[in-house]
């Protein structure tokens, strides 16, 4: 069993930045990917990145050259950096990590307006 804490959302500008954490802990030598997803009101939940154990990246067309994904495997963190945030960025954004099965965090917000 994994277990994920997300945090570092909030209330951002368009144009600004935000940076989000996930914490690991658990069962964590079984996973050999993690994500991060959004889901906005009304909409599906969505993929907007992905990286593997070691280190391929993947990313929505929809953040590609704005969001990057990272982990620190000393910390047990995976990490979103979003910049030149939009509106449409707007949404709950949940941390995945697949092992024996997908185990989710419990979401945080991220809310991009003026």
């Amino acid at each position: 069993q994994v277990q994920l804490v997300e945090s570092g959302g909030g209330l951002v500008q368009p144009g600004g930045s935000l940076r989000l954490s996930c914490a690991a802990s658990g069962s964590i030598f079984s996973i050999y990917v993690m994500g991060w997803y959004r889901q906005a009101p009304g909409k599906q939940r969505e993929l907007v990145a992905l990286i593997t154990n070691i280190g391929n990246t993947n990313y929505a067309d929809s953040v590609k050259g704005r969001f990057a994904i990272s982990r620190d495997n000393a910390k047990n963190t995976m990490y979103l950096q979003m910049n030149s945030l939009k509106p449409e960025d707007t949404a709950v954004y949940y941390c995945a990590a697949d092992s024996t099965r997908r185990n989710w965090g419990q979401g945080t917000q991220v809310t991009v307006s003026s």
